[in-house]
């Protein structure tokens, strides 16, 4: 299984009344998003799915990839790392989940798949890091492929 997380890009300051799950990207987060969506297709990743926060900015972020997205309510902001260890199916699912959610639920995560524990490790705006969860001499091994950047 590959499990990608993938931060939403920069978006624009809440300004009243709008709600922060209604905040739209910036056309900067726009073009990272873009860029980070770019670099994903070039990878060819076999069976995708893509899952993502409800949140306005998380699907701008994820529609950028083209493909179909279903929006999954425990990757909101607040997630934590069960939340989106759930939504993924970690390790079990076939193919590729790329999760699209929020600080600092994701880095979390990140922080719990590479180094066994939670910590407050930050995935910066429109990153990406890829995992591979994979099986050798009967042993569990979860992989980091590659953390992309725009």
């Amino acid at each position: 299984m590959d499990l990608i997380l993938w931060r939403h890009g920069e978006a624009k300051d809440a300004a009243a009344p709008l709600a922060d799950t209604d905040r739209e990207l910036s056309s900067r987060g726009l073009e990272h998003a873009g860029l980070a969506a770019e670099w994903l297709r070039r990878q060819r990743l076999p069976k995708v799915m893509v899952l993502s926060s409800p949140t306005k900015r998380t699907l701008q972020t994820a529609r950028t990839l083209g493909l179909p997205v279903k929006v999954k309510t425990q990757l909101g902001v607040g997630a934590s790392t069960a939340d989106l260890l759930g939504a993924a199916d970690w390790p079990d699912h076939p193919g590729a989940i790329i999760l699209v959610s929020h600080q600092p639920a994701l880095g979390r995560l990140a922080a719990l798949l590479l180094a066994g524990s939670e910590a407050e490790w930050t995935i910066k705006k429109a990153g990406i890091w890829w995992f591979s969860n994979r099986v050798r001499r009967d042993e569990t091994q979860t992989v980091l492929r590659a953390v992309y950047s725009p």
